[in-house]
């Protein structure tokens, strides 16, 4: 079958698509046939080993020294094609999607292979592969996030990266939860973050949100550190009295098989709507990698497979 593998840690040219055995299913495991996948920026870090000193050996230790020893791809939508003999929650023909909670990758391939006891669940049938493949990865930070800083009914939240994956999925979860919400962003995006139910739009690239006259319930950083938010110290300018600054970069977030049920029966509804950027076919690969690098992608990056 044909998989996405990285030849080395680098830039986007060491991903390539090459042949490699398709998997067999263990009891407690569903086959899919991947019909779509994310490229996510959690992709594309480990790609180019885009972590901190510190942290990159560990990264090597898991994921490989001297390249990523697994198939690429932490998010799929694809169809079950078998299951082990210990799996009830599905069977062959149903269509599913999800996240790889255990980090061994291997969504960016034409077959998967994975516990039945992961994060998977029946792909909603009013969204097509594309669009469910764009539901999972800011769709879970989204709720953990907004879950540890407290979003609730009637607050002031302003989202800083707006318009990314996770952004988009925080615009619309946090203003369904009755919150109004103040998306920070590039002027470009102000009309997608207005659709998806932001009340007012800052462009970053002309104004700083710290220095304006308003004091917000809650920030949360949806980029983390690449994206060189603003410091605590100066979102401290513009929290009311007890607010929250949360940034997706200071926790390790767990996300549970209850979060992707309900994210399936938001996209199903049409209360979290999935936005995705760009699609490539899995042998443009290395194009999807260089797109994503240069940070400015709408929602979500997805591979037809």
């Amino acid at each position: 079958m044909k998989a996405v593998v990285c030849t080395a840690y680098g830039p986007p040219e060491v991903v390539k698509v090459r042949e490699v055995r398709k998997p067999s299913p263990g009891r407690k495991d569903v086959l899919i046939r991947v019909r779509a996948a994310a490229l996510t920026t959690s992709d594309t870090r480990i790609r180019g080993l885009q972590y901190p000193p510190r942290l990159q050996l560990s990264l090597r230790v898991v994921v490989g020294l001297r390249a990523p020893r697994r198939v690429m791809g932490l998010v799929l939508s694809g169809e079950g094609e078998s299951v082990g003999t210990d799996v009830t929650a599905f069977k062959p023909g149903d269509d599913v999607f999800g996240f790889d909670n255990r980090f061994k990758f291997g969504a960016q391939a034409e077959y998967a292979c994975w516990p039945a006891s992961d994060l998977l669940a029946r792909k909603p049938a009013e969204l097509s592969h594309e669009e469910a493949a764009a539901i999972p990865y800011g769709g879970l930070m989204a709720m953990f996030f907004l879950r540890r800083a407290g979003v609730r009914h009637g607050q002031r939240v302003a989202i800083f990266g707006a318009s990314g994956a996770n952004g988009t999925s925080m615009v619309q979860l946090a203003t369904r939860a009755g919150a109004a919400v103040t998306a920070i962003c590039s002027a470009r995006n102000c009309e997608l973050v207005h659709a998806l139910g932001a009340a007012a739009c800052v462009d970053y690239t002309t104004e700083d949100f710290t220095e304006a006259n308003v004091a917000y319930d809650v920030v949360v950083d949806a980029v983390g550190g690449l994206k060189h938010p603003p410091s605590r110290a100066r979102v401290a300018k513009v929290l009311a009295p007890g607010g929250v600054y949360v940034s997706v970069d200071e926790a390790m977030p767990r996300f549970t098989q209850a979060d992707l049920e309900e994210l399936a029966r938001l996209g199903a509804d049409g209360s979290l709507k999935p936005v995705i950027d760009r699609t490539y076919p899995l042998d443009q690969i290395a194009e999807a990698h260089a797109y994503v690098d240069q940070g400015h992608k709408r929602g979500n990056v997805i591979l037809v497979v």
